[in-house]
């Protein structure tokens, strides 16, 4: 995702000099789609590539200078299209000013070191800040951590029944990194969560579970599953009501499907259920993360009712059965 032309004597990921560069000169070094963002306050065209969803761990740096501006623990995946962030790395890597082109007021961000223009800065974001950082992809440049091993890293997607229950569990469980709420299983691309209750769809409400084979496996993961949510009610749990809120595992591969069905197997012999269990097994085709508003829904609104009433004796029980593989 690199950006930046070879030939620029002014791009480091150390030095937070102040440059005092004229366009002129700039129009030289850079790539002429950088140049006419960076230097012209130009925009490209929303959902450009694939930084905008890009979750890899890393650091995102200015294009033009190479200044530190995020990391990816700040980012968000935002349906406007652009790459989004909810806080800066360093408070000073970025300053603002008031934007009235194009018949708009907007909050302009510039690069501290440059400034070049980045994007503008929007208060439709998540928490904790509420800021949302709408940048141009060209505009950054995202360098990958060296320590991740993405051989020990592995995803899994289930539904059982609202995602805010099921997200707010799995956060706390040891190995698991990222759980990420969204819609799966479908004949819609990337549904809104209004037209996936109307059941017409087909998609599921689920999470999207990144895990450390290392601290935590499919086991674990599908008992812990098995344990907060009840598979034995065909398209239901509790009130909520819809094949929306079915409960069912998309699996990737034979050993997914494999493991899955060894669990719902063992459990309908020993009788753990009084009826039968019903969750589905369905192939994985895609994932697609719901509104910005779902994302860590209970940690935002511990105190609303259903989050009390029905989110948290889930989680209780969790904590009750699995005290031990709790996150510290």
């Amino acid at each position: 995702m690199k950006n930046t032309s070879p030939n620029n004597p002014y791009y480091s990921h150390t030095d937070t000099t102040k440059l005092q560069v004229s366009n002129e000169e700039w129009k030289k070094i850079l790539p002429l789609n950088l140049y006419l963002v960076a230097r012209e306050a130009d925009t490209e065209r929303a959902f450009t590539g694939t930084m905008w969803k890009n979750d890899s761990k890393g650091t995102y740096y200015c294009a033009v200078c190479g200044n530190k501006l995020f990391r990816s623990t700040q980012k968000f995946t935002s349906m406007c299209g652009w790459p989004s962030f909810f806080e800066q790395e360093n408070k000073n890597s970025i300053w603002f000013r008031n934007d009235f082109s194009h018949g708009m007021e907007r909050v302009e961000a510039l690069c501290s070191r440059c400034d070049s223009h980045l994007g503008h800065l929007f208060d439709d974001g998540p928490a904790p800040t509420g800021k949302r950082y709408c940048m141009n992809a060209v505009s950054l440049d995202f360098v990958p951590d060296t320590t991740t091993n993405n051989n020990e890293k592995e995803t899994i997607v289930l539904g059982g029944g609202c995602f805010w229950c099921v997200e707010a569990v799995y956060q706390n469980l040891d190995g698991v990194e990222k759980v990420v709420s969204g819609y799966s299983g479908g004949n819609v691309a990337n549904p809104s969560y209004e037209e996936v209750c109307t059941g017409t769809t087909g998609a599921a409400e689920v999470v999207e579970i990144t895990y450390d084979k290392k601290k935590t496996n499919l086991d674990e993961i599908f008992k812990v599953f098995f344990t907060v949510h009840d598979p034995t009610t065909l398209n239901r749990q509790g009130a909520d009501v819809g094949t929306q809120y079915r409960s069912v595992i998309f699996y990737k591969n034979d050993n997914e499907k494999s493991i899955a069905q060894s669990i719902i197997d063992e459990l309908n012999h020993s009788g753990a259920f009084s009826s039968k269990i019903v969750t589905k097994l369905e192939p994985f085709t895609a994932f697609f993360p719901a509104e910005n508003y779902h994302q860590n829904y209970y940690n935002n609104n511990a105190n609303k009712p259903y989050c009390e009433m029905v989110i948290r004796p889930k989680l209780e029980k969790f904590e009750k059965v699995f005290k031990d593989r709790l996150k510290k």
